[in-house]
C-alpha cells in the first residue's frame, strides 16, 4: 500500500513528463516574470518590525480535508494578507490535492508585493523554472521526498535563479543530512506524514540543531498565539500558517486579528 506522499510523487513524475514534453525549459526562462528580481522571503522575517514573521498561506484543500475553503478569490485573499502584515505568502500549486495551480500563483503575483513561496512537491529542475516563470520568491522542498543528492541539486538550481528555499523537514535526521545544501529556510512540519497528526513539539525539538544563520519556521498545526510565544522563545523566527486562517470568510481579517494576538504576547 503507498503512502500519501508516494501517491502525490507518482503524480508529479507524471506531471512533469506531460508538461515538459509541451512547455519547455527555454520556454518558460523566455517568459516575461523569469526576468524580475525575486524579492527574499528570509530578509523580510528576519527584519520584520514585529520580531516574527508570518506566512500567510492561500490553500483550498489538502488529503486530509476535502474542503478548507473554495468559495474564495485568492486576490482577495493575498489582498487581505498583505495588509494584516504578512511577511510573504505560500501558495499551494498542486492540484490533484490541493486543488491549487500554477494560475494561482500568477494571480498572487500580480496582486501583492509580498513574497511568494511555491509550495508544491518539488522532484525535478523543471518545476523550479516554473516557479521562477510564474513569479515565485521561494520555492518548498521536502526533505522526505527527495534524496541528499536532489535536494542539493534543486537547491542549488534555485540559488543560481535567484530564489531561495525552503527545507521542510521532519525530523533530526533529515534536518543533518542536508544542512550542506544552500538553502536560506528551514521549516520543520509538524505534522507526521504518515499519521496525519499534529504536534508542535516536534520544532521544539529540532529547533537548537538548525544552525542560527539560517532562518527558522514552524510549519502546521498553529493556532493560537500562545503557540507562537512558545516556539518564538525556542529561536523559530517565522511560522506557516494556512487553515487557521483559510478556514474563515476573510482570511486576511482572521490573520490580522491573529498578528495582533502574537505581537501582545511577545512584546
Amino acid at each position: 500500500m503507498k503512502t500519501i506522499l508516494e501517491k502525490i510523487i507518482a503524480q508529479k513524475e507524471r506531471e512533469v513528463a506531460l508538461k515538459s514534453s509541451i512547455v519547455s525549459n527555454h520556454q518558460l526562462e523566455k517568459s516575461e516574470l523569469f526576468k524580475r528580481a525575486p524579492f527574499s522571503l528570509s530578509e523580510r522575517i528576519k527584519n520584520n518590525s514585529l520580531g516574527f514573521g508570518i506566512i500567510a498561506e492561500h490553500k483550498r484543500r489538502s488529503p486530509s480535508k476535502a474542503s478548507i475553503n473554495q468559495s474564495l478569490q485568492i486576490q482577495d485573499v493575498l489582498a487581505g494578507y498583505e495588509s494584516a502584515g504578512a511577511s510573504g505568502s505560500s501558495i499551494l500549486t498542486d492540484n490533484s490535492f490541493f486543488g491549487g495551480s500554477l494560475e494561482d500563483l500568477l494571480l498572487a503575483r500580480a496582486t501583492t508585493q509580498l513574497p511568494l513561496l511555491r509550495k508544491d512537491f518539488i522532484i525535478d529542475e523543471y518545476q523550479i523554472l516554473e516557479a521562477k516563470a510564474y513569479g515565485a520568491d521561494a520555492i518548498l522542498l521536502i526533505a522526505a521526498a527527495l534524496t541528499q543528492q536532489q535536494v542539493f541539486t534543486l537547491s542549488s538550481l534555485a540559488k543560481n535563479l535567484g530564489l531561495e528555499v525552503l527545507l521542510e523537514v521532519h525530523n533530526l535526521k533529515e534536518l543533518d543530512q542536508n544542512l550542506d545544501a544552500p538553502v536560506q529556510l528551514v521549516g520543520v512540519n509538524n505534522r507526521n506524514l504518515k499519521t496525519f497528526e499534529v504536534d508542535i513539539d516536534n520544532s521544539l525539538l529540532l529547533a537548537k540543531h538548525i544552525p542560527n544563520d539560517i532562518v527558522k519556521i514552524s510549519e502546521s498545526g498553529i493556532n493560537s498565539a500562545k503557540a507562537i510565544q512558545k516556539l518564538h522563545a525556542a529561536g523559530f523566527n517565522g511560522f506557516l500558517i494556512g487553515e487557521h486562517f483559510m478556514k474563515t470568510n476573510t482570511p486576511g481579517d482572521a490573520a490580522q486579528k491573529f498578528i495582533e494576538e502574537v505581537t501582545q504576547l511577545i512584546h
